[in-house]
């Protein structure tokens, strides 16, 4: 990725995407022919996600290793990042002296309609969580924005009792009113752009969009309800 577009802030902040970075041409890759028109650029290239999210797995495991761990995916948008996430660790355990036991747990969380937030959080598959008990826990989201959702989150599984939470981000959005509340683990600090792709969608399209791109408003139009 460019230079005078994406820094690097360290291990706690990730790559840092500049509000000014106009993204990539789409012309440069493949997409699904039935999002023509529905995209402005590609944010984030699908291979530079998988190389970052095997980054963040090395971090974890440098971490927890040895830790039995009970990873929380946060669905529907974090299925992906989390799927790739667990592979990676798998991988990093069979080469290496140090092992990370893993379960791996399912919640929904659901606040936006269109392109906007609610305060309405509908949080499925949570109302029992006291197998989380005395466990560490890493939550696995895809997008954290205001920091809100993750709080409301963290503050039900804190009341189950865990001995130990981590959060693990691929995107933080740059925000007005950013939460302290933020994951361990970051993958990148992106603009404050409605982005889509890699499971993450808008009215549920564009799940299948193997890159992270900007949706433009003739795609949110076309898919508003």
């Amino acid at each position: 990725m460019a230079d005078v577009a994406v820094q690097s802030e360290g291990r706690s902040s990730g790559i840092v995407i500049n509000d000014d970075w106009p993204g990539y041409s789409l012309d440069l890759f493949n997409y699904p022919a039935h999002y023509s028109g529905d995209l402005d650029c590609v944010i984030i290239p699908h291979g530079v996600i998988m190389d970052r999210t095997e980054r963040l797995a090395r971090n974890i495991m440098d971490d927890l290793g040895d830790h039995d761990i009970v990873v929380l995916c946060v669905l529907k948008g974090g299925y992906q990042f989390c799927a790739d996430l667990v592979d990676r660790i798998k991988a990093l355990s069979r080469n290496s002296n140090r092992t990370i036991p893993m379960r791996v747990h399912f919640i929904r969380l659901k606040s936006y309609l269109n392109d906007q937030s609610t305060e309405d959080l509908h949080i499925v598959g949570a109302e029992d969580l006291s197998f989380l008990a005395g466990k560490n826990v890493l939550v696995v989201e895809a997008i954290v924005g205001t920091g809100k959702t993750m709080q409301t989150l963290l503050k039900h599984v804190e009341a189950f009792r865990p001995k130990m939470i981590k959060v693990a981000g691929l995107l933080v959005k740059r925000v007005p009113h950013n939460s302290p509340c933020l994951p361990d683990y970051v993958g990148f600090e992106i603009p404050n752009r409605f982005v889509v792709g890699y499971a993450l969608d808008y009215n549920e399209y564009f799940r299948d969009l193997n890159h992270i791109c900007a949706i433009s408003e003739s795609g949110k139009t076309k898919y508003k309800i």
